[in-house]
């Protein structure tokens, strides 16, 4: 709540009268406000005077809304929410001279509505009908930090599961759900826009599905982000969660893009974010596929695995020599197939039918482009292995064929050497 200078009281003893006098004053201020013409100078002293005694009524009102059900409820039954946005909305026109007037008006403007709407369904439902889309849109889009805040503020009050769904079914609702999305980079420490994405947006696979279709890479980058930290969030709380419906969309996006964009042949910064997206969906699906109490349908994802285990394992780009795999994106393919492996029988026999076991031996290797690789794919074999004949049976069968390249163990001061059956590693210092 924005509360001013009485934070916490509740002004309840109020007198109807005095309510109704505040509303007026209000009223009269509307009428004056929505007269002025739209290249109205705010440094002029009729104006400045108007719009100051604005922000003073403004405050009046915040105030008297904190904790106060009967002093929300009057002022609603009056009609102070919809004047309210009468004067926002003609305020919002008079911000181009960037006057700290129409600013302070327009943030205790805001802080109203928020105010009002605290604890009070009438109220949220009706700011929610009389200024979403179009109004809120135009305070999301301005140049004052404070005033985007205090908007983000009154649409995390307002918004519940039913209106969240909603925002999905329309393109100007949607375009404010993006631009709020956007302001979780753009201004990172207004905290209420990451409060309204985890608490709203991510409990809906809806709006997010709609959302991750018409964002940049860039963008989905920020929401992929915020997944990623949210994931542990609500062991005890079911309603906290990350719905499965949610993780089952990004595992059917991985598979549908993964193999397109790891191996374009572009070489454009648009590819490459593309490319980060895949990456960071990856580790997310690690992640999701760790927790089968939570996530365990995953296992059962039409071609999650047969996406994972096609995979040439490198983003190294046709004709690039030089290009660099990406930091541990081998050993997080390797983990997943683990994950999706673990007690699954039917994942176990498809590594096989796909040549996936020799892919995962031969990856055991060290690799400083993929720390700890080894140690992940000895968990995938392990998990591949489990309670499977005939992958054992396949192992079994494996003939040993030398030592295969020690080229980076030999930068690193060492060497492999092959005696009775083992392999020993040796320091290179020790060479006859």
């Amino acid at each position: 709540m924005m509360t001013g200078g009485c934070p916490g009281v509740c002004l309840a003893s109020v007198d109807k009268e005095v309510i109704a006098n505040l509303h007026a004053a209000l009223s009269r201020l509307c009428v004056e406000i929505k007269s002025m013409s739209g290249d109205v100078d705010p440094l002029d002293e009729s104006v400045s005077l108007c719009l100051k005694l604005t922000a003073e009524c403004f405050r009046a009102h915040r105030n008297a809304c904190v904790q106060c059900t009967p002093n929300q409820c009057s002022l609603r039954n009056l009609g102070s929410i919809k004047v309210s946005f009468e004067i926002l909305d003609k305020l919002l026109t008079l911000t181009s001279g960037g006057s700290n007037v129409v600013y302070d008006a327009i943030r205790c403007g805001i802080q109203f509505l928020g105010n009002i709407a605290v604890g009070n369904q009438l109220c949220k439902d009706d700011i929610w009908k009389l200024g979403f889309p179009h109004i809120f849109w135009n305070m999301l889009e301005l140049p004052d930090e404070k005033a985007v805040s205090y908007t983000c503020m009154v649409l995390h009050t307002c918004l519940d599961d039913h209106k969240t769904e909603k925002l999905a079914q329309d393109a100007q609702q949607l375009k404010v759900s993006l631009k709020i999305m956007d302001l979780c980079k753009t201004l990172p420490d207004v905290d209420w826009t990451v409060l309204i994405a985890t608490q709203h947006f991510l409990k809906s696979t809806e709006i997010i599905s709609k959302m991750f279709t018409e964002m940049t890479n860039e963008e989905r980058l920020t929401l992929l982000e915020l997944i990623l930290a949210h994931l542990g969030v609500g062991e005890e709380e079911k309603d906290s969660l990350i719905p499965l419906s949610l993780a089952e969309f990004l595992a059917s996006f991985f598979t549908d893009r993964c193999r397109a964009v790891l191996t374009l042949t572009s070489q454009s910064s648009a590819d490459d974010q593309a490319a980060v997206v895949i990456i960071r969906l990856l580790d997310i699906l690690c992640e999701m596929t760790s927790d089968r109490k939570k996530f365990m349908a995953l296992q059962d994802h039409p071609d999650l695995l047969s996406s994972t285990v096609a995979q040439d394992f490198s983003l190294k780009r046709p004709g690039d020599e030089d290009a660099q795999p990406a930091l541990s994106f081998k050993a997080h393919l390797i983990r997943l197939i683990g994950n999706l492996c673990y007690g699954h029988s039917v994942n176990q026999d498809k590594v096989r039918e796909l040549d996936g076991i020799a892919l995962i031996l031969d990856n055991c290797s060290i690799d400083s482009n993929n720390p700890f690789i080894s140690q992940w794919a000895v968990f995938a074999i392990r998990n591949v292995l489990e309670h499977n004949p005939e992958n054992q049976k396949l192992i079994q069968e494996l003939r040993s064929q030398g030592v295969g390249d020690d080229t980076m163990l030999r930068e690193m001061g060492f060497r492999v050497e092959e005696r009775d059956g083992s392999l020993l590693l040796r320091p290179l210092k020790k060479d006859p």
